[in-house]
């Protein structure tokens, strides 16, 4: 399964979002670009261990149903529920949060799985290093799909 700390992967992937522009068409969901690259650097915050540290309790109750599709190598749904921490509602500046997003990609893969090891996601709870890896991949890769990137 893909991950953002395989070098080649993070390296198209990082291509893949410098390609994205401004006034990409999206082809599902109700983002702009700008919003999705600041929603996708929000979550990778969360993979690098900043932002929210707590597992929210629907997540306690609930994330066993939904565990083996977001680990999975099945690639994510569309228009996909999405915690209100990462609901972005204004619209940020694009070339700003661009470089934000390559900026927390670059502290993602400067961590590595071990860096990453056992932080929390808000509903899945912990996360080895490698499931943040492949996880965050997946993420990326399906916004980065979502405006044709």
């Amino acid at each position: 399964m893909k991950s953002l700390f395989d070098p080649g992967v993070f390296e198209h992937a990082v291509n893949r979002v410098q390609a994205l522009q401004p006034s990409a068409p999206r082809q599902w969901g109700k983002m702009t670009p700008a919003q999705m690259l600041e929603h996708t650097a929000r979550v990778l915050e969360m993979a690098c261990g900043k932002g929210p540290q707590k597992q929210i309790w629907p997540g306690k109750l609930f994330s066993w149903t939904f565990r083996r599709t977001f680990l999975g190598e099945k690639p994510f749904g569309k228009n996909a529920p999405t915690g209100r921490d990462f609901v972005i509602q204004d619209e940020p500046d694009f070339a700003a949060v661009k470089n934000r997003l390559l900026a927390v990609m670059q502290e993602l893969q400067s961590q590595g799985e071990h860096g990453c090891d056992g932080h929390v996601h808000t509903f899945f709870g912990r996360l080895s290093g490698a499931q943040w890896g492949e996880t965050q991949y997946k993420h990326l890769d399906h916004h980065l799909r979502q405006f044709g990137a």
